[in-house]
């Protein structure tokens, strides 16, 4: 499986953000082991992130939807989009987060993309500062989507 190769499942996407060659050095000698970062979503709204570690590629990547799947967010989405600006950090990458109107596009990075991809956001302009290791930003972007609030008249709308 490639690396934002992303798959569908009985109406769940997933997407494999990043698959590392970890090594654990011990007496006896080097240790190999696989680190695969997925992302699950629903693509609508829902969507969580997993970090699995095994021998094997497969058997890492299916710790790690096993885990996204029960580290779920609900996500607010306005027609294609997120509702305001918001902008987060984790550790030291900063992740800036700005609606678009819609048929703009995505513009966002590789990480911050396959999340995107999931969730069901077809329009968006993102902007990772600092370090854009995979992990940070992927944390980053999740903290900041877990933040969004629906606006007051978008709660009236749906009430009505």
């Amino acid at each position: 499986m490639k690396e934002n190769e992303i798959t569908q499942q009985e109406n769940e996407k997933q997407a494999v953000i990043e698959i590392r060659r970890v090594t654990k050095v011990t007496k006896g000698g080097k240790n190999l082991n696989f680190r695969a970062v997925v992302v699950v979503g629903d693509g609508k709204g829902k969507c969580g992130y997993g970090i699995g570690k095994a021998v094997e590629v497969p058997d890492a990547i299916k710790k790690g939807v096993d885990k996204a799947r029960k580290n779920m967010i609900e996500i607010p989405i306005v027609n294609t989009t997120i509702p305001h600006d918001i902008t987060a950090k984790s550790s030291s990458s900063i992740v800036i987060l700005k609606p678009a109107v819609k048929g703009h596009g995505m513009v966002a990075g590789r990480t911050m993309r396959a999340i995107f991809e999931v969730i069901g956001i077809k329009d968006i302009t993102s902007k990772c500062l600092g370090s854009t290791n995979a992990l940070n930003v992927l944390s980053a972007t999740i903290k900041a989507l877990s933040q969004l609030k629906k606006k007051k008249e978008d709660k009236k709308n749906e009430t009505e």
